[in-house]
């Protein structure tokens, strides 16, 4: 199913008994981008939500933030800074000292002062983190890619509406085309019998000036190659796998169909019928950019 590079998913829940948070958010890229927001010495986990997000993201600039709450069954040890504290002590007698002030110095008060102890917990269970990470990064991203190909199933529906509406004017345009070569030659006829007056005209003469121009503003093989390049177009948007880059090559050729057919027609109204191809093309290239 077509998916847009645009997206959102989160999953918050308990894991193992921890509290986590996987949230992913996606914008257009030309190319896969992925920045993470780990938990503060937990950087090993990068490469598994790296893993993770690449077997279901091939395209598009992601953002993913993870939380997960820290073990408190995991040991901890509190050292003191005595010589930090024994400043503190002697700092806070001088004031007293100085000033008159209650001695009221105690261990409370002492612990206000955050920098004298230091805790040191043993370190995190990598493979357990990176297991949670996963699991919790799975979840986030089935929500993210269903809202990805709800998405992406506007885009294939309104592409394809505007592909309908191009073979529309096509069909418009050749069957116009025939028309303006014998109003050219009847014209060129009348012209010719004008200015010749009573001499009679050489048929011949003026079959030969209306292939010439009916050569100069055929758009057959045009139209032709444009209604190719709409069945690959629909073709690739039936698939399965990101298509993106491809569908931006074919638009492009579409495009240059398009300037061509228009360089040739010679009529007002087909004028008018080319520049409303293009801008269809136009909207179609701008729909194209948000598909993986």
């Amino acid at each position: 199913m077509i998916r847009s590079m645009t997206g959102y998913g989160r999953f918050e829940g308990i894991i193992d008994g921890r509290s986590v948070i996987f949230e992913i958010k996606s914008v257009n890229h030309r190319f896969f981008e992925l920045q993470c927001r780990t938990p503060r010495g937990c950087g090993f986990i990068e490469e598994t939500i790296k893993s993770v997000v690449s077997e279901y993201v091939t395209r598009g600039k992601a953002d993913v933030y993870v939380s997960i709450e820290a073990d408190d069954n995991v040991a901890a040890e509190v050292s003191i800074n005595h010589a930090l504290a024994a400043g503190y002590v002697k700092a806070l007698e001088e004031l007293r000292d100085q000033y008159g002030l209650k001695d009221d110095i105690s261990v409370s008060l002492l612990a206000r002062y955050s920098d004298i102890f230091t805790v040191h917990k043993a370190p995190e269970n990598e493979e357990q983190l990176c297991r949670i990470t996963k699991e919790a990064g799975i979840k986030a991203l089935e929500a993210f890619v269903a809202m990805r190909e709800r998405e992406g199933q506007k885009l294939k529906e309104d592409i394809l509406g505007r592909c309908d509406t191009i073979i529309g004017i096509v069909e418009e345009i050749e069957k116009r085309s025939p028309e303006i070569v014998e109003e050219y030659r009847t014209r060129l006829y009348s012209r010719i019998s004008e200015i010749l007056a009573d001499s009679t005209v050489e048929p011949q003469r003026i079959l030969t000036e209306a292939a010439i121009f009916a050569d100069k503003t055929a758009v057959a093989e045009e139209t032709v190659r444009l209604r190719s390049h709409i069945d690959q177009l629909r073709d690739l948007l039936s698939g399965s796998l990101p298509v993106g880059r491809k569908l931006d090559f074919i638009v492009q050729e579409m495009n240059r169909e398009a300037n061509t057919i228009g360089s040739k027609v010679s009529d007002a109204g087909l004028a008018h019928k080319v520049v409303d191809i293009k801008s269809e093309i136009e909207k179609i290239r701008e729909q194209i950019q948000n598909i993986e």
